[in-house]
């Protein structure tokens, strides 16, 4: 069993819950069913994931949660250039966000060929 504490990919998952949670608040409240709750899902998601792999005894079992975690972060990606388009934020708003999310799809990809 893997100590998902001391991951990177676990910690920069971290990153990004609180991070979607603080850029959701700035959503409408008409959108508290819509984008900001599939976004919270999303944040929510990709740790969640990784710790719970963590816990499979095989690295086949681990590498499917972290597979879920990956599809978690482009789901997340799409959403907020979904909710960007639709005129929610400033492209400006979510540069950080984005570097972020491409940063941990870059990490789970590259920790999932060496399992």
């Amino acid at each position: 069993m893997r100590n998902f504490r001391n991951l990177e990919i676990w910690q920069l998952g971290m990153d990004l819950l609180v991070m979607t949670y603080q850029l959701t608040e700035k959503l409408p409240s008409s959108e508290q069913f819509g984008l900001r709750h599939q976004l919270r899902k999303c944040g929510v998601s990709i740790p969640s994931n990784i710790a719970e792999g963590c816990s499979r005894k095989s690295n086949k079992e681990f590498k499917r949660f972290l597979e879920i975690a990956l599809g978690s972060a482009f789901e997340m990606e799409t959403q907020f250039l979904g909710a960007q388009r639709i005129g929610f934020y400033e492209p400006d708003e979510l540069s950080e966000a984005f570097e972020l999310i491409d940063k941990e799809q870059q990490k789970i990809n590259s920790f999932m060929s060496r399992l």
